[in-house]
């Protein structure tokens, strides 16, 4: 592989928690009992897809999203790169190229992401608001394969949820399950690569 596209959340950064135990709480106390795992199943789309998921009544979306956005900062302090990222970012980059396509907005990613440095290794970056639609659609994935002039053919998209998978075959590149996040099941029997520690991706 030449190319290597990546998530954000979930594959590089460990926020699960941050998103899902405010969204929890905010649908908790707005009339919807949804349990933690619902909302963990909503993780690696766009917030308006995930509220759409949860079956949040239209009349309520701009209101639950505002409260949702406003708790998200206060669990923001326990996010980390997962170990072995930044070395592995380091490594590839000096024969790769290397991109992002996430579910994240601007202010998100400048948020969440920037404090760790890992601009410097990357070619491209795709967040949400660039494009009209989030995954399972193939949209930034193939934003930054224009972006870049990438072959398809030699290149990788790695993310740890099905909507990842999905979005990397609907953009007919390869899709490598972030192990260290993600346990491999049966739903993700179609993806290509299981890469158990991020330093496996070397091997490629």
């Amino acid at each position: 592989m030449d190319n290597f596209i990546f998530d954000i959340d979930g594959t590089l950064l460990n926020t699960e928690k941050m998103y899902m135990l405010p969204l929890k709480k905010v649908l908790n106390e707005n009339g919807y009992p949804v349990s933690y795992e619902q909302c963990a199943n909503t993780f690696g789309i766009t917030s308006l897809d995930a509220l759409k998921m949860l079956n949040v009544a239209e009349s309520d979306i701009d209101i639950i999203l505002e409260k949702w956005m406003a708790l998200i900062p206060d669990y923001a302090k326990d996010v980390n790169l997962f170990d072995g990222i930044l070395e592995t970012l380091s490594i590839l980059s000096e024969k790769k190229e290397l991109a992002i396509a996430s579910s994240k907005v601007r202010e998100e990613y400048i948020r969440d992401v920037k404090r760790f440095d890992i601009d410097k290794f990357l070619s491209d970056i795709v967040l949400a608001d660039q494009i009209k639609r989030g995954k399972p659609y193939p949209d930034m994935i193939l934003k930054v394969i224009q972006d870049l002039n990438l072959n398809p053919e030699n290149t990788i998209y790695v993310g740890d949820t099905i909507y990842d998978l999905q979005a990397a075959h609907n953009a007919n590149v390869a899709f490598g399950l972030a192990g260290w996040q993600t346990k491999f099941t049966d739903k993700f029997k179609e993806a290509d690569y299981l890469f158990n520690d991020p330093k496996e991706m070397l091997d490629l």
